[in-house]
């Protein structure tokens, strides 16, 4: 496509560069992706917040941390605020590759600065702490989501339920298992698991 408007003389805008840098990096090609970003700075194109959370995303499935931290480091120098998606991205990269400390500080960090996390930001945490066998203090970030306006989901309350499972906490899994019914929220999965 790239080289198709390249021949019939169209010049490629932050738009067209979004959309072939997120196709490189859903399909793996993060070598080539990060070449295009690069030509972008060479064209005076500046990337937005989507040319940056494609990588972000991209390079975080990939496990390359270090570079998504310069690239955020990056994204601020050069004025771009990292929102929400870029640190919900690199959460669930650290919690994947059991970082959980570096995960949490972030975590923390966006709560005193102020952001207003949504429910997969939340999700990706709990769901790490519950993989590092830190049901107490997943269950506290659940208290600080609903404190904060965010209402957990299915998602967020089979995450939980699970891990109470998982360690026999049988009495807080019931707990939350009635939670979940009074908020209409009990999934055919979760009824097979009870």
């Amino acid at each position: 496509m790239y080289c198709a408007m390249a021949q019939m003389g169209v010049t490629p805008n932050v738009c067209s560069y979004n959309i072939m840098i997120n196709k490189f990096c859903k399909s793996k090609m993060m070598d080539e992706a990060t070449n295009l970003f690069k030509e972008m700075y060479q064209k005076n194109i500046v990337p937005d917040i989507v040319t940056y959370n494609s990588l972000v995303d991209g390079l975080c499935k990939f496990g390359r941390i270090s570079f998504v931290l310069d690239l955020i480091d990056e994204m601020h120098d050069r004025g771009q605020r990292a929102n929400v998606i870029t640190y919900t991205c690199l959460l669930d990269a650290l919690c994947k590759i059991k970082h959980l400390d570096n995960a949490r500080e972030i975590f923390q960090d966006l709560l005193v600065k102020g952001y207003r996390l949504n429910v997969c930001t939340y999700n990706v945490m709990i769901h790490g702490l519950c993989k590092d066998g830190l049901l107490d203090e997943a269950l506290t970030s659940q208290s600080i989501m609903e404190d904060n306006g965010c209402i957990p989901d299915a998602i967020t309350f089979e995450i939980m339920v699970c891990a109470c499972f998982e360690v026999d906490e049988n009495d807080k899994a019931e707990k939350l298992l009635y939670k979940m019914i009074a908020r209409g929220l009990l999934s055919q999965t979760m009824l097979k698991l009870t």
